[in-house]
Order: structure tokens, then C-alpha cells, then sequence
């Protein structure tokens, strides 16, 4: 479900679960996780590059999992979600992001703790959550206002709309938009232009941009998590799951 490849000294990681759009399971958590957390140890390591497999980046969390969790079953995982937030956000070499499609939730909080983000132009993102009936996650109420403002942040975090991939750019989501058949190279020359300096220098000027904004950043992931914990197995969050389940739009009339 996780691919780890070497490119010289940059390290690509495929999220691999295409029949399932690359949806997050509590397997594919902790197999990022140890990803990320050899990544970081690793010597020949310099820049780590996340991008999904097939025509997604990534569904986010899978619902089917999500549903049982909010039903009170308990989901076994080494790291899980959380887990894997607080490495990303403490992640220490250059992390690049190769966005190749849809991405949905995690597929698109993560770009507001990546360094680069590079966008086919047939990508979109959503942040779900008001219509999951929940809360932000992976520290985006910290991360994306930071990056494009608090209005831009707003509507990206509270409509649970599509945003299109020329959008992030105009926003500041993304760096780069590519042509789909140009992505992963676009994404790769870039990195092997970081990758070839000190290690050592790249860990010392990541630190010195992202250390002023990180203790933030975990705050916004405990708040996140608190409020997501509160709404979790709520009669909005069952609508959503219920509604989903029998494919039609949820109603949230009468919700609060």
C-alpha cells in the first residue's frame, strides 16, 4: 500500500491503493509513517517526495473505516492518523508534494505541511469536513491560513467544495501547476536541484522558515483533534455516514 523508491538522494513515496483512490486505512497510516520515519534517519536521504498512484493522490480517510470508528469500534494502528500529523509537521528534511489527482481530506490538508507542492492541471482538492459533519484536520486550521489567508483558508476549510488545481496556485496552495504527463518530472528536477546540497544545510534552513510556526501548529492539531473527537459519532456526522452509505446527499435540517 506504501511504495519507497530511490531516485539518487531523493526518496519518492507512492501511496498505493488505487482501487480504493488511494483512501487512507489505519495500514496505509502506519505504512507512511515508517516511511517518513526512515526517511528521516536515512544518510543518503536528502528530499522526500509523497505523490499517490493511479488517476487519485489520495480519497483521505477512508470512509468505510471512518464509519466503523464513529460507531465506537476501536481501529488498531502503531501510528495511525495522528501519528503520521505530528511527523509531518515535525519532519525535517524537504518534503515535496506531487499531486497527480483528486485529492480529498488528508489529499489535501497535507499540502498546507509540505515545503513544494507541484499539481497535475487535472487535479482538484476538497476539504470535506463540514459536510462529513466534523472538523479540520492535520493542523490545516493552523497550516492553510498561514499559506492563503484567512478568507481563502475559510472557504477551502468550511465549504466542502472542489478546488481546482489553477486555484491552489492562484492562492498559494500550490507552487507549481504541470501538465499531467509533466508532473513527476517537474516535481523530481526540483528536487534533485535540493538534493544536491548539504543535507545538513537543508535540515538547518527548513528549521529556521517552519521552527516559528511549528509549536502552532501542533496546537492547531490538538485543538483539531478535540473538536473532531466532540463531533465524531454525532447526528451530523451519522447523517453524513448514513447518507453516504445509501448514496444520496445528506440533509442536515434539523441539525445542529
Amino acid at each position: 500500500m506504501i511504495e519507497v523508491t530511490d531516485d539518487q538522494r531523493v526518496r519518492i513515496i507512492t501511496l498505493k491503493r488505487p482501487e480504493a483512490k488511494n483512501a487512507m486505512n489505519s495500514a496505509m497510516w502506519d505504512g507512511l509513517a515508517e516511511a517518513l520515519i526512515e526517511a528521516e534517519s536515512a544518510s543518503g536521504v536528502a528530499v522526500v517526495v509523497i505523490t499517490g498512484s493511479g488517476d487519485s493522490f489520495s480519497a483521505g480517510q477512508d470512509v468505510i473505516e471512518m464509519g466503523r470508528m464513529a460507531m465506537g469500534e476501536r481501529v488498531e494502528a502503531v501510528h495511525g492518523f495522528s501519528g503520521v500529523a505530528s511527523i509531518l509537521i515535525d519532519f525535517p528534511k524537504p518534503l515535496i508534494l506531487a499531486v497527480n489527482g483528486m485529492g480529498v481530506g488528508f489529499g489535501a490538508t497535507v499540502l498546507g505541511l509540505a515545503d513544494l507542492v507541484f499539481m497535475s492541471s487535472a487535479a482538484r482538492v476538497k476539504c470535506p469536513f463540514t459536510m462529513l459533519g466534523v472538523a479540520p484536520e492535520l493542523a490545516s486550521s493552523g497550516s492553510i491560513p498561514a499559506l492563503i489567508g484567512r478568507q481563502n483558508a475559510s472557504w477551502v476549510l468550511l465549504s466542502s467544495e472542489w478546488i481546482t488545481a489553477d486555484e491552489c496556485l492562484e492562492m498559494g496552495l500550490a507552487f507549481k501547476v504541470c501538465e499531467p504527463d509533466e508532473l513527476m518530472a517537474t516535481a523530481m528536477s526540483h528536487a534533485q536541484i535540493l538534493a544536491a546540497k548539504p543535507i545538513s544545510s537543508l535540515i538547518a534552513s527548513k528549521r529556521t522558515i517552519v521552527e516559528p510556526i511549528r509549536a502552532a501548529l501542533h496546537e492547531a492539531h490538538t485543538r483539531e483533534n478535540a473538536e473532531f473527537a466532540a463531533l465524531m459519532g454525532g447526528s451530523a456526522n451519522i447523517e453524513a455516514m448514513t447518507a453516504f452509505a445509501e448514496k444520496r446527499p445528506p440533509n442536515f435540517d434539523g441539525i445542529d
